[in-house]
């Protein structure tokens, strides 16, 4: 999988050395005095994205890609490599999610499981477009060209962290990607990825580890500089 055109024009910050605990707050549903009034307002979003799809109402529908259709657009563009494909994807979820509504069970909210139904489609997608790429090699014999990167980052910090990117595991990649570039949460990316929290906090850890060991300079020795 390519990881040309990163979406968002964002400063890679990879700690130098690992973190003793999560810096990013995970919210609370409750404040010391009662329940927290913004979680439980997006409880409550949730469950009325999720009763409106079932019931087929387009206005729920359209109210879903209102909130959630540029960033599930970012994320699916950070997954394939390019605004094409991205689009494709969060189309082809869409319709998935109508067509699959009745089997939503509640286990992860509603706006997890469509994001879990985007993250498969692009895997799907990545997978075909690697078929359709061995083919055309064999027949062919060139080297498929590059994709263009989105503007943003100086192009040589950009290369270098795509060339970075492109050491690290599928699945260290989407975790990273995930949380450093789309700012999901841990218990988000578990369940996008149905896996557990802490499973998804180890692959961060390593990814970042990994990518320190190829972003970062060597460290001269104090003798060298005499």
């Amino acid at each position: 999988m390519g990881t040309m055109g990163l979406a968002l024009p964002w400063k890679a910050s990879i700690a130098s050395v690992p973190r003793q605990r999560e810096t990013r707050v995970e919210p609370s549903g409750h404040y010391a005095g009662g329940p927290n009034p913004a979680v439980m307002d997006a409880i409550t979003e949730d469950a009325a994205l999720a009763a409106g799809c079932r019931a087929g109402n387009l206005q729920t529908y359209e109210r879903l890609y209102s909130i959630h259709g540029a960033r599930m657009r970012n994320l699916a563009r950070n997954l394939l490599g390019n605004l094409g494909d991205a689009e494709d994807a969060v189309q082809e979820t869409f319709l998935k999610v109508q067509r699959s509504i009745a089997s939503f069970r509640g286990q992860s909210s509603f706006v997890t499981w469509t994001y879990r139904i985007l993250i498969n489609t692009c895997y799907d997608a990545r997978r075909s477009r690697l078929r359709k790429k061995e083919v055309a090699n064999d027949d062919s014999g060139e080297t498929p060209l590059p994709e263009p990167r989105a503007p943003g980052a100086h192009p040589s910090l950009r290369m270098a962290l795509e060339r970075a990117l492109a050491t690290l595991t599928k699945h260290q990649r989407d975790v990273f990607l995930l949380y450093e570039v789309e700012g999901f949460r841990h218990a988000e990316i578990a369940g996008m990825l149905e896996i557990t929290e802490t499973a998804s906090k180890n692959t961060l850890f390593q990814a970042k580890k990994n990518l320190r060991l190829i972003l970062e300079p060597p460290r001269s020795n104090a003798g060298d500089s005499r």
